[in-house]
């Protein structure tokens, strides 16, 4: 399996702006083979092949006076630049033909030199580990690295990134094993949540951190300061920085929260049950907001390559299973209830449920049905996954409750 491992790199100023010319040259290159494909197309002549890009629009580009400054960085970030562009017109039309799972991509489009994020990307021709814990690059020198922990192989590529923020970061691409972990006899299901940012079947709960509401004080203070600068001035750029800055460090609180809940996670259970959320469609009522900085897509993300990592047991249950409306002591539904509805007596047996943890029950209850129905993806010795069963459902964009249709288990494949 591939992982990636990001590290803070700290260029001197020599080094950022060789950066900042491959950059610059990377971003050209993919303009240029971008406008050679569209105007092809619109022309009704066939496509454009990379072979025939490369030649055009690198090699004879570098001789010509125009683009004569593409010498100045390595082949290989240019040849990336081409290579991405076609993995984004691969993406594009796979989603048309429906190869690819997920929301459709547009086409490529062309990139600005006012983006705030920047990135190269080279393979192992243009980069090498030294011993003394800098990394070489090529054409740019020997950026100073702070390594947080180590890297469990050789990687095989590296991107190079600057955030928003003006930081830079080594992103690098490393093939390894899956670490499988003891098993465990533990299993739990998993209901997300704004109150609580989740709540397991075992009676856990984790509590919401709510990164950016506490953050909105500061973040409004510097958006007014941002708001009054002159458009152009360097003092703008300077507010956008430390406006940058402080959404960073949001985004930065908010991944260390979510990595180490799901790491936890994973270890204490040999079973993870999860139900699958229609985030995109919460993201547009009123509660937008909380949704998006409560972050479940990535959290969820995370517990799904980690259980594939180490050897665990990962499921979604359809968002329309009535997780809320069904009494996870006898089984009886009695319907739909609002939110402020938050303990419940059980019509049949009288027993007094709490909403998010009786959810949380049944979320447990059906992915063990799922994983027993044999429509879970399992892993082999080799980590390989065994099975990639998958029962189409429809769904309901908002993700409202409805009729009960069959499940569907969404598996990460490696």
């Amino acid at each position: 399996m591939q992982l990636r491992y990001n590290y803070r790199a700290y260029p001197d100023t020599s080094q950022q702006r060789a950066l900042a010319r491959a950059f610059g040259c990377a971003r050209v290159v993919w303009n240029d083979c971008l406008r050679d494909r569209k105007k092809a197309h619109a022309a009704g002549l066939p496509y454009v092949t990379s072979a025939e890009l490369s030649r055009l629009r690198i090699t004879q580009a570098k001789r010509t006076e125009e683009r004569a400054w593409l010498t100045e960085v390595s082949a290989v970030v240019l040849q990336q630049s081409l290579r991405d562009l076609d993995a984004a017109y691969k993406n594009f039309f796979d989603g048309l033909k429906g190869k690819r799972p997920g929301r459709k991509v547009g086409p490529p489009r062309y990139k600005t030199k006012k983006d705030t994020r920047q990135s190269i990307r080279l393979n192992t021709n243009a980069f090498s580990l030294k011993d003394d814990g800098t990394v070489y690059v090529a054409k740019v020198g020997d950026l100073k690295v702070t390594w947080s922990r180590r890297l469990p192989a050789a990687p095989t590529s590296v991107t190079v990134i600057k955030d928003s923020c003006g930081r830079y970061f080594l992103s690098f691409v490393v093939d390894t094993e899956p670490d499988t972990l003891p098993e465990v006899e533990a299993e739990c299901g998993i209901d997300l949540g704004l109150s609580a940012f989740a709540i397991l079947s075992d009676g856990r709960k984790i509590d919401s951190p709510r990164f950016l509401r506490r953050a909105e004080k500061k973040l409004r203070r510097l958006q007014r300061e941002l708001a009054r600068k002159q458009k152009g001035s360097k003092n703008r750029a300077k507010a956008r920085i430390k406006v940058a800055r402080q959404h960073a460090k949001v985004a930065d609180r908010r991944r260390d929260f979510h990595h180490k809940a799901s790491t936890q996670i994973i270890r204490d259970n040999q079973a993870v049950y999860v139900e699958d959320l229609a985030v995109s469609g919460l993201g547009r009522t009123r509660l937008a907001k909380s949704v998006h900085d409560a972050g479940w897509s990535a959290f969820v993300g995370m517990l799904e390559y980690k259980a594939v990592k180490h050897g665990r047991v990962f499921a979604k249950v359809d968002r329309v299973f009535p997780s809320s409306q069904v009494c996870s002591a006898c089984g009886f539904r009695d319907g739909p209830k609002p939110l402020h509805v938050r303990e419940w007596t059980c019509g049949a047996c009288g027993t007094v449920l709490d909403r998010d943890h009786n959810a949380a029950c049944n979320v447990l209850f059906e992915g063990r049905r799922i994983v027993a129905a044999g429509r879970a993806e399992t892993l082999n010795a080799c980590g390989a996954p065994v099975r990639r069963a998958h029962v189409p459902a429809q769904r309901d964009e908002a993700g409202s409750p409805g009729k009960v249709r069959g499940p569907r288990v969404e598996s990460l494949y490696f």
